[in-house]
């Protein structure tokens, strides 16, 4: 294939020639090897292009970590095509956003993922272009209709397309094509989508996996979603460059995640520091052996250095990192192997991907480097005002560099906050509130809270006259939100805190809640 090692079916060819028989995936019951890897995405992708998935188009994926996921996202890119990933906690109306602004072509969803019926919910009178395939999650026992494929009718359908086809497809890809469009919610509310080409996407990923020292034969326990830079970048292509074995987790439990590393010998797991405090705390975890942990990755939240120093003293964990990055560059600093605790758990690390940092007027952090974004899609203003004409990335967060180079985050963009390791930006929410009947004004801060990090208040204040019901209003807000978006607790005030401009005052609101 044409720019080898610079696309993701280049990168995929590789593996199954590199490391062959080895088992690149293991998901409960089923195990697959990298050979066998390519064979079924290659039959996958031809699957897709039966289902008019042209050269260029989007394929959307909203669904859980599972081998389904990995071969889709890799099919896509096969059949030619820009990846789409979908937050799986967002709403049908949020998901539907994504679909229409990407003109997607394709959707890969379950036929049920914790008890909801997302397949019911979508409007195929108004995304009119969209075939839908649907993995087997749940028990659906509708017969496929229309648009809508099942995972199983996929191996029948790739014998209309010829396998010449996925050579040409393939083929045509460079490592300047854009290989996906990750949405990240913006301070105003509007979500953007930043474009990376397959280049950018397989250097970060060698990148991360060179800095943490992942290798061959890693056992590798993905809990950060796929659809999440993380998880899919540091997680799938990452497995994929060095041939570490993907362990899927569908869904996060402690219970679960310890047994399926004692049972698998999992060596590596990256993870929120709620995941590793859960563990920790976990009543059960005598019970387990999880001595064969050797690599572990956080960040995504303060990191108390206590939790550092338990990771390595009571989990045994070698080498124990944090990181530093967003959607637009994925990874920008790390810790490095023998930092110690405190260094680890008070920086974000140095410079890392080939990345520049410097910190600009108002103590923001910048980034350049040649994984900073393409752009945004759709959105040259956006654009414009995110990557300055020198390359310079504004982050909108704040920090400090030392005179070794690390990297300490003071601040984080703007007022998002980190709920679970899922950023939550106010605006987006304080947006939804307006909405309800009563409410005057709004704001929505991020308070500490022991086992997801940070969860949302939202402080409001009721029209004159107005009877506000807490209830009511979060069940509104459940209704159109994903659920780490919702606030976990509504303070009615009669008025908020503001300077002499009229802007509110969050920082006053969040030392209050404090």
């Amino acid at each position: 294939m044409s720019d080898y090692g610079q696309t993701t079916p280049s990168a995929l060819m590789h593996a199954a020639a590199a490391f062959a028989d080895a088992d690149a995936i293991v998901d409960g019951s089923v195990r697959i090897s990298f050979r066998e890897l390519l064979d079924c995405v290659t039959e996958t992708a031809r699957a897709f292009i039966t289902l008019g998935v042209e050269y260029g188009d989007r394929v959307a994926l909203w669904a859980p970590n599972t081998y389904h996921w990995i071969v889709s996202a890799l099919a896509a890119h096969v059949a030619g095509a820009v990846l789409v990933p979908i937050n799986t906690r967002y709403t049908t109306a949020e998901a539907t956003d994504i679909l229409e602004r990407t003109r997607a072509r394709l959707l890969v969803v379950p036929d049920r993922f914790l008890g909801v019926d997302r397949l019911a919910e979508l409007d195929f009178a108004a995304l009119s272009r969209l075939q839908v395939v649907t993995i087997p999650l749940g028990i659906d026992t509708r017969p496929s209709h229309g648009p809508v494929t099942r995972w199983s009718e996929l191996a029948a359908l790739a014998t209309a397309t010829p396998e010449s086809t996925i050579l040409e497809r393939s083929n045509a890809l460079t490592g300047d094509s854009v290989s996906d469009i990750l949405f990240t919610s913006g301070t105003t509310g509007k979500s953007k989508g930043a474009m990376s080409a397959h280049r950018q996407s397989l250097s970060v990923a060698r990148a991360w996996a060179e800095c943490t020292g992942l290798k061959v034969g890693d056992r590798y326990l993905v809990v950060n979603p796929f659809f999440h830079s993380f998880g899919f970048k540091a997680g799938i292509l990452a497995a994929l460059s060095v041939g570490a074995t993907i362990y899927p987790m569908a869904v996060y439990d402690p219970e679960t995640a310890m047994r399926v590393i004692d049972r698998n010998r999992i060596t590596v797991l990256p993870g929120a520091p709620t995941i590793f405090s859960t563990i920790l705390d976990h009543p059960s975890r005598p019970e387990y052996d999880l001595s064969s942990l050797r690599l572990a990755v956080t960040g995504a939240a303060v990191v108390p250095v206590t939790l550092i120093e338990r990771m390595r003293d009571e989990l045994t964990i070698d080498t124990t990192l944090t990181a530093y990055g967003l959607t637009e560059a994925v990874v920008a600093t790390m810790c490095r192997p023998g930092d110690d605790a405190k260094t680890v758990a008070s920086s974000s690390g140095r410079a890392a991907a080939g990345c520049e940092i410097r910190i600009g007027d108002r103590d923001e952090i910048l980034v350049r480097g040649p994984n900073v974004m393409l752009g945004y899609l759709d959105d040259p203003e956006a654009t414009a005002a995110a990557i300055d004409r020198d390359g310079w990335l504004h982050t909108g967060d704040v920090g400090r560099l030392d005179h070794r180079g690390y990297l300490t985050v003071t601040d984080r963009v703007k007022d998002m906050y980190i709920s679970g390791g899922f950023n939550v930006y106010p605006a987006e929410i304080e947006q939804v509130i307006l909405r309800f009947a009563g409410v005057a004004d709004v704001a929505v801060v991020g308070k500490s809270d022991p086992r997801l990090g940070e969860v949302g208040v939202a402080v409001v204040v009721p029209s004159p006259g107005a009877q506000i019901d807490a209830e009511a209003l979060l069940t509104h807000c459940r209704t159109v939100l994903a659920g780490f978006k919702v606030p976990k607790t509504v303070e009615l005030r009669n008025e908020l805190p503001r300077n002499a401009g009229g802007k509110i005052l969050k920082r006053v609101l969040r030392e209050e809640l404090r």
